[in-house]
């Protein structure tokens, strides 16, 4: 048993989250760390991601910050070396960085388009293959990416957000494709209805709320604890015959 149990630690990993200066890439810091990771957090706000940092420190966790712009293509290779210096190279990657503009389809731009395309879809496969090298140098390694509802459902006024998510779920398999035979698993988590930035629009309409919580299994809307237990999993040696896969947290939302 207690074999098993050590199978979920992540003592001695370090993890890299983009995203991690609110919502679901806060909570992803946070549980790496309290299962032993030392975390790397990276978002462009920087009192935002001092502010996950220190609630990580508080709970006993070891992180550091990196202020970036992810969306910096070219500045890329320099990301990643500066990624090492804290903690020596991540061996995970969580892609928590996400957009969702709530447009309407008449409203949509080429623009609008590219921004949500490029911080969903084009940054997750451009940073996770910069960061692969070190991966593979180790024998080991894991990628999770953020898909969503929406990798499945189409919702109103999120036409790219869902077209990014799409891309997201089918990016995973290609991804666990290319890199799992040598000892990185690659594989997403697609959360339910969270209370988060990006959801504020939802949970403040309380009949909204309340509509979407009626159509799960379980009855309610998603706490961001509840994706402690699938992350855990899935970034410790307790999913290393788990890849490509697409791990829907979501209250069986999209079982009924």
């Amino acid at each position: 048993m207690n074999n098993a149990l050590n199978a979920f630690s992540l003592a001695g990993r370090v993890a890299l989250v983009s995203g991690a200066s609110s919502g679901i890439g806060r909570a992803v810091a946070q549980a790496l760390a309290a299962a032993g990771a030392q975390v790397l957090v990276v978002a462009r706000r920087a009192e935002a991601l001092q502010q996950t940092v220190a609630l990580i420190e508080q709970q006993g966790g070891q992180a550091a910050a990196l202020v970036a712009d992810l969306s910096d293509f070219d500045g890329l290779a320099e990301l990643v070396a500066r990624a090492g210096e804290p903690f020596g190279a991540p061996d995970i990657l969580v892609n928590a960085a996400g957009l969702n503009l709530r447009q309407r389809v008449d409203e949509i731009s080429p623009q609008s388009w590219d921004q949500t395309l490029d911080i969903n879809l084009k940054v997750p496969f451009f940073l996770a293959r910069a960061m692969v090298p070190a991966m593979k140098a180790k024998g080991w390694g894991r990628v999770i990416n953020i898909a969503s509802l929406q990798s499945q459902r189409a919702f109103a006024n999120s036409l790219p957000y869902g077209a990014s998510k799409g891309g997201v779920a089918q990016m995973t398999r290609a991804m666990a494709e290319a890199w799992s035979a040598e000892g990185i698993g690659c594989n997403a988590i697609a959360p339910g209805f969270f209370p988060t930035e990006l959801t504020a629009p939802v949970f403040e309409d309380s009949d909204r709320s309340q509509q979407l919580a009626d159509q799960t299994a379980i009855g309610r809307n998603g706490q961001l604890s509840d994706l402690d237990g699938p992350l855990i999993f899935l970034c410790s040696r307790a999913s290393d015959y788990v890849t490509g896969q697409v791990l829907f947290v979501d209250g069986g939302f999209t079982a009924k």
